[in-house]
């Protein structure tokens, strides 16, 4: 396509698209990683949810930066570098796996992190003025979809290659000698390092691609919302912004429990290992229905701010029949969970964002930074799972979160707006 052309919006939807399959496949495949370096590596499940800190912990360190390097960059430069950056994370797993060092794979996770970082602070605002902001959420579920797309293939397809026959090798290590059962976990470690040379591979290739291909660049200072923003000198001067960026933390580590503990959960309920290795999936199949929900309802039938307000007193009440049931009945109220989700990053994001103008990237990053909640909320419920010994009461903690979300959608997504978003 030529530079002089523009982009139907169907096109520039299509590639973004890639990357949030992109974003989903990385980002899921840690729900198979924490059981599998829990076992390879010898850890306890406080040290397993290590995983979800190194890596979400990278979007609030370097949300930030990665908004001064847009800045340089423009938008599709910034998104091919965070490719580019996300594969040499990728490849730091093949050292990991060789020595079975936590800490390196705690790294490489933190770099691939980090390349997300950049990626997401760069895709996010793109989707959301590629139309009115009332459908904002529409175009958001639609990424949705090839996120969670992606997340269910990564389950499956990583699931089976690093736990394959894990309940077999989990038992048989306990009655090895050491040298016997360094050299099972040696082996098991290394099943890791052909899939993540194929994720570095198909990562550097697309890298190229999008440096190559025509985006048109988002003009801030061009947008509807110049006018409205000429008086205002700091980001800090937008309360619904912060309070949206807050409303990102919860959602995003309670969605994290919800499908990266989920295994753990079912090991719980008396499920085997390989078994329940693929209840993220059924989290992810939710998400699916969630987001073709948000996409046919949203706005015909019900604004934004609506959705948001009942599917997260939904999400409440899923949580506390999740705590207090028992077999099936537990397990189908938990992977609801991910329909009830579905509706809150589309959500969110457009009333947090809506109406900063020449502010977008900053205000993007600093949204970016409460993904840190992925890093804090899931040790924090091994933690407490570890304190109380059950690992099902222990997803009462989640409450508290959905109850700030609620907040944000009935009251502070107007927080210092002079008219209604």
């Amino acid at each position: 396509m030529s530079q002089k052309e523009t982009p139907s919006v169907s096109y520039q939807i299509g590639i973004i698209g890639i990357l949030f399959f992109i974003f989903g496949f990385i980002t899921w495949a840690n729900s198979s990683l924490i059981p599998y370096l829990k076992l390879a590596c010898e850890l306890n499940d406080t040290q397993s949810y290590y995983v979800a800190t190194a890596f979400f912990a990278a979007y609030f360190i370097m949300a930030i930066p990665s908004s001064w390097i847009l800045k340089k960059t423009g938008f599709k430069n910034g998104m091919s570098l965070g490719l580019l950056v996300m594969a040499i994370g990728a490849i730091l797993f093949i050292p990991a796996a060789q020595t079975r060092n936590y800490s390196l794979f705690l790294l490489g996770l933190f770099i691939i992190g980090t390349g997300l970082a950049l990626l997401q602070t760069a895709s996010n605002p793109f989707v959301t003025v590629l139309g009115p902001i009332e459908s904002a959420a529409q175009r958001i579920s639609i990424m949705g979809i090839c996120n969670k797309i992606a997340g269910i293939i990564a389950v499956y397809v990583l699931g089976s290659i690093t736990l394959k026959n894990a309940d077999e090798i989990k038992a048989a290590i306990l009655t090895m000698t050491p040298e016997a059962k360094a050299a099972e976990l040696d082996s098991l470690a290394a099943r890791v390092i052909q899939p993540y040379m194929m994720i570095a591979a198909v990562l550097l290739i697309l890298a190229v691609l999008i440096y190559f291909i025509y985006l048109p660049e988002i003009k801030e200072e061009e947008s509807a919302d110049a006018d409205a923003t000429s008086d205002k000198t700091s980001i800090l001067q937008f309360p619904h912004l912060l309070l949206g960026a807050l409303a990102i933390f919860f959602y995003v580590g309670v969605e994290v429990i919800s499908y990266d503990t989920f295994t753990g959960f079912g090991e719980f309920l008396g499920y085997k290992l390989d078994v329940a290795r693929n209840f993220p999936t059924y989290t992810g199949y939710a998400l699916l229905v969630g987001y073709v929900f948000n996409i046919v309802a949203i706005p015909r039938y019900i604004s934004q701010q609506k959705a948001l307000y009942w599917l997260t007193i939904i999400s409440m009440l899923l949580v506390v029949l999740s705590a207090f049931t028992g077999g099936k009945t537990a397990v189908i109220c938990f992977l609801l969970l991910g329909f009830s989700n579905s509706v809150m990053w589309p959500a969110i994001w457009p009333l947090a964002i809506d109406g900063l103008g020449k502010f977008t990237k900053i205000g993007s990053a600093l949204l970016i930074m409460g993904i840190v909640g992925g890093a804090i909320l899931p040790p924090l419920y091994g933690k407490i799972s570890e304190l109380i010994g059950n690992k099902q009461i222990a997803y009462l903690m989640m409450i508290p979160a959905y109850l700030y979300i609620l907040y944000y959608a009935l009251k502070g997504h107007q927080a210092g707006r002079t008219q209604p978003s």
